[in-house]
């Protein structure tokens, strides 16, 4: 499957807001984001005003990028969202957010979502028990994520097993000494830090 292979922080400053592509490198002061706050490319300090359907499409693009997923899979999360109960823009972070790759990254046992993806599709980590290497598993209330056994004394998950800068929301609840989590319940919208305007999103996929 094709998957952006380029330079992420071009996506950042594309957006122009901080999507922590990167991992640490977002938290510094050699972030592109802050070095260069405009558009890349040629065009990019030209001033340029979005219609409608680009602030729409502009949001849409950002969440795709924040969680890492493509076109047709963001399509077919909101087809999902849609089906449900309660506000539709909520139920899709929701999805989102109950991803493998992001609860690994949530729980500060990866930098960035690339390497929580990268950690569970080699075999690093079980749910309940049982060894799952899809990053787009979705987890739900009572779940327990945790690193495998034949995993735990690597150097990078010694040095993870360490309270996280960016904090652990609180729909999860991790115990950093024993690499594990649970799923406590499913996340509130203030509790999601994504940094994009779900309503734009419904809008563009409800042209």
């Amino acid at each position: 499957m094709a998957r952006y292979t380029g330079p992420v922080c071009r996506l950042c400053r594309r957006e122009g807001v901080k999507l922590y592509l990167k991992g640490e490198k977002c938290f510094t002061d050699k972030c592109p984001v802050q070095r260069r706050a405009y558009p890349p490319g040629q065009h990019g300090q030209g001033r340029r005003k979005l219609s409608e359907y680009g602030v729409q499409l502009r949001e849409k693009q950002k969440a795709r990028r924040t969680y890492g997923v493509m076109e047709g899979q963001f399509a077919r999360y909101f087809g999902k969202a849609a089906q449900k109960k309660g506000v539709t823009g909520e139920v899709l972070l929701q999805l989102l957010e109950r991803r493998l790759d992001n609860v690994v990254y949530r729980m500060g046992l990866a930098s960035s979502r690339a390497e929580a993806r990268q950690l569970v599709r080699h075999n690093h980590f079980a749910v309940n028990g049982r060894r799952v290497n899809i990053p787009s598993y979705s987890v739900k209330p009572g779940d327990v994520v945790r690193v495998r056994d034949g995993s735990r004394e690597k150097t990078r998950f010694k040095e993870m097993a360490q309270p996280q800068a960016r904090g652990i929301p609180a729909w999860l609840e991790v115990q950093a000494d024993k690499l594990e989590g649970t799923i406590v319940r499913l996340p509130n919208r203030d509790e999601i830090d994504a940094p994009v305007q779900e309503q734009l999103i419904v809008e563009w996929y409800s042209r």
